[in-house]
């Protein structure tokens, strides 16, 4: 599902993670020196009958801080639903439970990027009650990953 969200956001190319490093990422080198776990996701499994048994949808996300908060706060990595999926609710399903965690944590904030030509998404943001934050820009520099 990575590679399909990949290739829908045009950059299949980026994709360098194997299905062992994902397996990695969630369930062995994630934690921090504290010992929590830096990455979670959610996923849905639904079961169709007559189809070939696949994850039907998952969120990718983790802890981030805010100064101006002094508290934590969930910043969603990725959100996924296979096309044959979707308008079945798992986006909003996966959205209502990020945010629950946030509550159930005593967070304020909940926080993802949308790329700026994804209009569906963004309207299916909006309809959640988010609104885009138009004077922030993000910014990234990558490293060549490294091997030992």
């Amino acid at each position: 599902m990575v590679c399909e969200l990949a290739t829908f956001e045009r950059a299949r190319e980026e994709v360098t993670a194997s299905a062992a490093d994902i397996e990695t990422l969630l369930f062995e080198g994630s934690a921090t020196p504290s010992g929590a776990p830096a990455a979670y996701a959610y996923v849905i499994d639904d079961d169709v009958e007559g189809s070939p048994h696949q994850l039907a949808a998952f969120a990718l996300w983790g802890v981030r801080a805010s100064t101006w908060k002094g508290q934590y706060g969930i910043y969603l990595e990725d959100l996924y639903v296979r096309e044959d999926r979707r308008h079945l609710g798992h986006g909003k399903a996966l959205l209502e439970r990020l945010a629950l965690e946030c509550e159930e944590r005593g967070y304020p904030r909940f926080e993802w990027s949308v790329l700026d030509w994804n209009e569906p998404a963004a309207a299916f943001y909006r309809d959640f009650g988010a609104s885009p934050l138009n004077e922030w820009v993000l910014w990234r520099r990558t490293f060549e990953r490294k091997t030992l």
